[in-house]
């Protein structure tokens, strides 16, 4: 391909919000390692709009599988749960939008993910010092970086319980200051995965 043939490609794609950069997977498709995809490689979460605003951090912890059903009992919903503390400013805008992305990033960009986990949007622009590049769907945001990601509208929300814990040393070593996380449990609205070079 041409190079300003090229660059005339990549400019058409930003115009359309990266759209031509991903294909949409249905859900009952996916073919993940849940455990591998937060328990190592991390994933972005993202909440807010491009007008209202939005932020990001990381997360090491969650669950994608099915909970609840709609209309019929064969209608069993995609769900992803994520937890975040009270303290996060990302959980304003989830609050705000009922609605988040969960973004798995290539592992090159686990610098980035580490600097989204450890830095808070209300001090500056974490997001651009990650070097990454939000897209806006609608109300939504993601990161053109992203292998794949997971659209979810908030089902349910609830604070984590001290007296729900059966395992009282999990309390004392995640939570020494008893800022227990909320729960969100998001339906999978959408998927994008990332399409082949």
């Amino acid at each position: 391909m041409k190079e300003d043939t090229k660059q005339q490609t990549m400019k058409d794609r930003y115009r359309n919000g990266g759209m031509n950069m991903f294909e949409q997977l249905d859900s009952k498709d996916l073919q993940i390692k849940p455990v591998e995809m937060f328990g190592s490689d991390w994933m972005a979460l993202t909440a807010g709009n491009e007008e209202e605003g939005y932020n990001a951090m990381t997360i090491a912890w969650g669950q994608i599988g099915t909970l609840w059903e709609r209309e019929t009992h064969a209608n069993r919903l995609p769900v992803a749960t994520c937890f975040v503390r009270p303290s996060r400013y990302t959980k304003t805008f989830i609050d705000r939008e009922k609605s988040f992305t969960l973004c798995l990033l290539p592992k090159e960009h686990k610098k980035a993910l580490g600097i989204l986990g450890s830095r808070s949007g209300r001090d500056g622009n974490k997001i651009a010092e990650a070097g990454l590049t939000p897209v806006f769907d609608g109300k939504m945001t993601y990161f053109k970086e992203s292998e794949l990601v997971l659209f979810c509208h908030v089902l349910y929300h609830a604070p984590l319980l001290e007296e729900g814990f059966t395992d009282r040393d999990l309390v004392d070593f995640n939570y020494p200051k008893r800022d227990f996380h909320t729960m969100y449990v998001g339906e999978i609205v959408k998927a994008y995965r990332k399409k082949a070079d």
